[in-house]
């Protein structure tokens, strides 16, 4: 079903107001609330929701122990006016800066267990702080998520990649958390690039509180971005709910180090169903915070393995934009050897010399085949002349298959 940005009001005061009226009743994301607003707008969305004209019995139940803690449409002129002062604004889909990317979960199936898994719907509003453009910023973006519990290995790793992918002129996103999203934005600050933050919380009051300095770095060079309200606190279900955000805005998403049933692994169920690149970093075997990085790998087949931003800029460029010769070790003169050269250096003895005939008889080729390819050879300067025949020049080890 398409966002009805074109819908009769969208992108109004009243509209605006009555999408952050609907989030602060009901939690983002919620199948039966993004229908109704589909079918007919907010504000006639909300009118339904205050009189009690809902389908769903849970969230029928929902919005009756809500509305005692106070009026919707006072909660949502209050947020707008806090927003205000914070100099954070309120993004609608009618606006020309919505990130189109995140209507696709409106395609995600139902999925058992749970409501976090089921209530997958796009969000109606988002809340921004920063001067840069929400849809521009994520036109070209990739996601790093992981354990907050991360390893020495996860965050260098994490920072490394995020430096460089910022380097490239993309958004680095991730969560605000300790750990990996921690390294992931400040890989990205360090380069001077752009990062942003999608939170469980309002933007007035990003968590956690220690990396408070960071979150106001963020703003400065990039984005804070929440779908609840001005105020909301970070309760632990909406960090769950935030995931599919991350998963549907960006290009592609990389965890790097994940606990078995982690919140970074959940991430990667949304980006692997919604078909955008899906890329893990691999991590040693006998650490647990790798566990979930090889569930993913082993249960996943469209799961990318990368180790570089140069494998994740390869997943998410255009075609051809950031192909890379595979790498590969050294090259030495001899590798670009025919066989039959080849097989009369591996001949030569470690020590001492060999005669034409020799050789002939040890790599079972012709006289005149060996004379003609010493000749080759000595003007390459990998055999010399001796008085006994030829030899490896000094210092040179002899090649033998074992070494490839």
């Amino acid at each position: 079903m398409p966002v009805m940005s074109g819908c009769p009001g969208a992108g109004e005061p009243a509209d605006r107001a009555a999408r952050v009226a609907l989030t602060w009743l009901a939690e983002p994301g919620n199948r039966t609330v993004w229908t109704l607003v589909q079918q007919s707008g907010a504000p006639a969305a909300l009118d339904r929701l205050l009189d009690g004209d809902i389908p769903d019995t849970r969230l029928r139940s929902a919005v009756t122990a809500r509305l005692r803690s106070g009026d919707p449409r006072r909660m949502a002129e209050i947020a707008l006016r806090r927003a205000d002062r914070l100099g954070a604004r309120l993004v609608v889909p009618a606006d020309d800066e919505w990130p189109a990317r995140v209507d696709d979960l409106a395609a995600l199936e139902l999925d058992a267990g749970g409501l976090v898994n089921q209530d997958t719907r796009p969000p109606l509003c988002f809340w921004v702080r920063g001067a840069a453009a929400l849809g521009e910023t994520l036109e070209r973006s990739v996601a790093i998520v992981g354990a907050r519990a991360s390893t020495a290995y996860g965050r260098h790793v994490t920072t490394d990649m995020a430096y460089s992918i910022s380097g490239e002129g993309w958004t680095v996103v991730s969560g605000g958390a300790f750990g990996i999203d921690t390294a992931a934005h400040r890989g990205a600050l360090a380069a001077d690039g752009r990062t942003m933050a999608i939170l469980a919380c309002g933007v007035d009051r990003p968590y956690p509180v220690g990396n408070s300095a960071m979150f106001d770095r963020i703003v400065e060079q990039g984005l804070l971005v929440s779908e609840w309200p001005i105020g909301a606190a970070p309760f632990r279900h909406r960090f769950l709910i935030r995931n599919r955000v991350i998963a549907a805005v960006t290009a592609g998403t990389v965890v790097v180090e994940a606990a078995a049933r982690s919140g970074a692994t959940q991430t990667m169920s949304r980006v692997l169903a919604l078909g955008r690149p899906a890329m893990v970093v691999p991590g040693p075997v006998t650490s647990a915070m790798s566990v979930g990085c090889h569930e993913i790998l082993r249960g996943h087949p469209y799961a990318r393995v990368v180790t570089s931003a140069t494998d994740v800029l390869e997943e998410v460029g255009r075609i051809g934009e950031y192909l890379v010769d595979p790498p590969r070790g050294p090259e030495h003169r001899r590798d670009r050897l025919d066989e039959e050269s080849a097989l009369i250096l591996e001949s030569l003895p470690a020590r001492g010399a060999c005669t034409p005939e020799e050789l002939a008889a040890g790599a079972r080729l012709s006289l005149r085949t060996v004379l003609r390819r010493l000749s080759l050879l000595e003007m390459a300067e990998l055999v010399v002349r001796t008085g006994d025949g030829f030899a490896l020049p000094p210092g040179r080890r002899p090649v033998r298959h074992s070494d490839e």
